[in-house]
C-alpha cells in the first residue's frame, strides 16, 4: 500500500493550491485582453500610483529583475506601458502606462468582486484570511495590512 503524501495537511501546499486557484479566477477576465495575472498586477499599480520605477515595482510585487524584465517587455510590446530612462540617472527606469494601458482600467477594472463571488467566502472571512496571510508573509513587521482587494 502506498503511503499518503499528506498534502492536505501541509500549509505550504494549501497556500500554493489556493494561490493557483485565485489566479485562475482572474483568467477569464484577463485572457480576452491578452494579459497574465502578473501583468495585471503591474497595471493595477500603475493605475493606482501612476508612473513608478522598475526598482519600486519590483519591491511592491516582490519580484526580482530577472522575472520583472520579461514581464515588462511583454507589456511594452503589447503597447500597455512605456519604459523611460531618467535623465538624471540612466540606471533608473520609469514605467509609464500608455493610453492603451489606461483604457484597460475601464475595460477590466477592479476584479475583487469576481474573487469574492468565486470563493464563496464572506467579506469578513476574506478580511480575516487577508490579515492572516499578511501576518504570515511579513512576520515581525508591525505595519498593519491594507484593506483586502
Amino acid at each position: 500500500m502506498r503511503e499518503s503524501t499528506a498534502l492536505d495537511q501541509m500549509i505550504c501546499f494549501q497556500l500554493y493550491a489556493a494561490s493557483r486557484a485565485m489566479t485562475a479566477i482572474y483568467r477569464p477576465h484577463l485572457d480576452p485582453h491578452g494579459l497574465t495575472y502578473p501583468q495585471y498586477l503591474v497595471l493595477r499599480i500603475l493605475w493606482h500610483d501612476g508612473p513608478t520605477t522598475i526598482r519600486d515595482l519590483g519591491r511592491t510585487l516582490k519580484l526580482d529583475s530577472g522575472t520583472l524584465s520579461p514581464l515588462l517587455k511583454r507589456l511594452e510590446t503589447q503597447g500597455h506601458i512605456q519604459r523611460v530612462r531618467a535623465t538624471h540617472d540612466e540606471r533608473t527606469v520609469w514605467i509609464h502606462p500608455t493610453d492603451t494601458g489606461l483604457r484597460l482600467q475601464t475595460a477590466i477594472g477592479d476584479l475583487s468582486h469576481a474573487l469574492v463571488c468565486a470563493t464563496g467566502l464572506t467579506e469578513a472571512e476574506l478580511t480575516q484570511l487577508h490579515t492572516l496571510l499578511h501576518r504570515a508573509r511579513s512576520a515581525g513587521n508591525t505595519t498593519p495590512p491594507e484593506e483586502p482587494t
